[in-house]
């Protein structure tokens, strides 16, 4: 078991190895508070090192991959415009490059990474399962620290303090208790800076352990996704999750293309027998979803709604950079945008980023459709973590959870790679030219 445990390690690519590591080693960057910089500095590093004109124009990324790279100009050029609009700012300006390299193109380059260098589905699944599984660990420590009063609200690690700007997102927190249905439970946000985020990222966990191939593994990690799902306390994450499985199975039994027909007699049916029409059949869930932490729900309602408001002033190109504030109550303020990556798009970067991001969003996800309706099992779930994604963009902006997501980009990009057509291998210019 050993020698064959070796020998896999030693069959890693350099990059699946930097990868399988650096998941694996979560709880360590995450206790460091280094990864909103570190993560990006990894995926990039190795598309910089791997990265081959010839090799991209022998195979030209599909145009899926093409999609992010695009809406990260569009990020991109639109902040430039902001703030030459406002004056420049070093500060402002740092700040619009660092969101660049960790939002859309981070995702880009993840997507991007596979076809210049081995990334496979297994060694990314397998990590994933690792970390999956330490979500356990993770979280017994945390409610123990939090019965025991110990760590309190957090600290604020040595890299944090010298950097400039909001170290909101580089700030360890713990475990604390939080009112659900007027009931204080446990919530945390682990390694990622925000509850829903840590919702979204087990939601995904769970979907892509359903693959691995270790059962032991594979059950320990579902069970660790789980547990991360519940101490999040992320209402959306609890809807997407029932979802994306619901999506998955149609996939699996064939079933996704009698989907629309299922759903329309369901819903109609479900509307005759309850006498509500199929506007109320789907408020009435949501507003007892929504009274389950009122607060929250009406302080996002509340700066969606102000940051749509601005939007409308530059409805073209948006403002490029955040320039406004929402007021909650007393003194508190939030800034626009801070909440659905929908809106926040808008405000930031107009139609034309918001063109951009969902033709994005849809080619990559139509990129999974057909291998999935065919029957690959990696596309299946793909594509059913792509509805949650989606879904759970509407709550938290996705330039804000791509960092945190990154293990998931990477993970779809193998599996995206994999069902690409292969291609005679052309390896200089004289064979592309036809010469010699």
């Amino acid at each position: 078991m050993l020698l064959k445990l070796q020998h896999q390690i030693y069959a890693l690519s350099r990059s699946e190895r930097i990868i399988y590591w650096t998941i694996i080693l979560t709880p360590l960057w995450w206790l460091m508070g280094i990864q909103p910089l570190f993560y990006p500095a990894v995926v990039l590093t190795l598309f910089a090192i791997h990265f081959s004109w010839d090799q991209l124009i022998q195979r030209p990324f599909p145009v899926y991959v093409w999609s992010w790279f695009v809406m990260s100009i569009v990020m991109l050029w639109t902040a430039a415009l902001g703030i030459n609009e406002m004056g420049f700012n070093l500060q402002v300006a740092a700040a619009a490059v660092v969101t660049f390299l960790k939002s859309y193109f981070l995702i880009f380059a993840c997507l991007a990474l596979p076809f210049f260098s081995q990334v496979r589905v297994e060694v990314v699944t397998r990590a994933i399962a690792w970390m999956s599984s330490g979500y356990l660990v993770a979280i017994a420590i945390q409610i123990a620290m939090l019965f025991l009063r110990i760590g309190g609200n957090g600290y604020l690690p040595p890299l944090a303090r010298i950097l400039p700007g909001d170290k909101g997102s580089l700030r360890v927190m713990f475990a604390h208790f939080s009112s659900f249905l007027g009931i204080p439970l446990p919530r945390t946000v682990l390694y990622t800076p925000d509850p829903p985020i840590l919702g979204l990222c087990a939601v995904l966990c769970f979907l892509i352990c359903l693959g691995e191939r270790d059962r032991r593994l594979r059950y320990v990690a579902l069970l660790g996704a789980v547990a991360a799902l519940i101490v999040s306390a992320s209402r959306s994450a609890w809807l997407c999750l029932p979802i994306a499985l619901f999506i998955g199975t149609c996939f699996e039994n064939g079933l996704f293309r009698q989907l629309s027909l299922w759903s329309t007699a369901l819903t109609l049916m479900m509307s005759s027998i309850w006498g509500l029409t199929i506007e109320e059949l789907f408020r009435k869930p949501m507003e007892g979803f929504t009274q389950a932490r009122a607060n929250s729900s009406q302080e996002r309602a509340l700066v969606v709604r102000k940051t749509l408001e601005a939007w409308q002033e530059s409805p073209w190109i948006g403002w490029g950079v955040i320039r406004g504030r929402a007021h909650l109550y007393e003194d508190s303020y939030i800034g626009l945008g801070s909440f659905s990556t929908y809106a926040a798009v808008l405000y930031l970067n107009g139609i034309f980023g918001f063109i951009a991001l969902i033709a994005a969003m849809i080619l990559t996800l139509f990129a999974t459709y057909t291998p999935a309706v065919n029957g690959h099992f990696g596309c299946k779930w793909a594509f059913a973590s792509l509805i949650a994604l989606y879904i759970s963009c509407n709550a938290t902006p996705l330039s804000w959870m791509a960092v945190n997501l990154w293990f998931f980009f990477v993970w779809l990009g193998a599996v995206l790679h994999e069902v690409q057509p292969q291609q005679a291998n052309l390896t200089s210019w004289e064979q592309i030219s036809g010469e010699g």
